[in-house]
């Protein structure tokens, strides 16, 4: 029986951790979560022209993580 956690050790292939490129709904718009976690941090750091209402979910993560490593909120 195996002791390991695939939700807390996460194998060296997993796939938790996918590029917001290669995600299948990447192209469908941002989630009401992203949006507003998104215009958040555009306030926070300034920067209201990150935040726009027609971006995808990929876009969306990528300007969240970008604001976040500005703001120095990466984990």
């Amino acid at each position: 029986m195996s002791t390991t956690n695939p939700k807390v050790d996460p194998s060296q292939h997993s796939n938790l951790e996918k590029k917001p490129e290669d995600w299948i709904t990447g192209d469908d718009p941002m989630t009401d979560a992203q949006a507003s976690y998104l215009k958040t941090l555009s306030e926070q750091a300034h920067k209201s022209d990150q935040f726009a209402t027609d971006i995808t979910k990929a876009e969306a993560s990528k300007r969240i993580d970008a604001l976040r490593a500005e703001l120095g909120l990466e984990d």
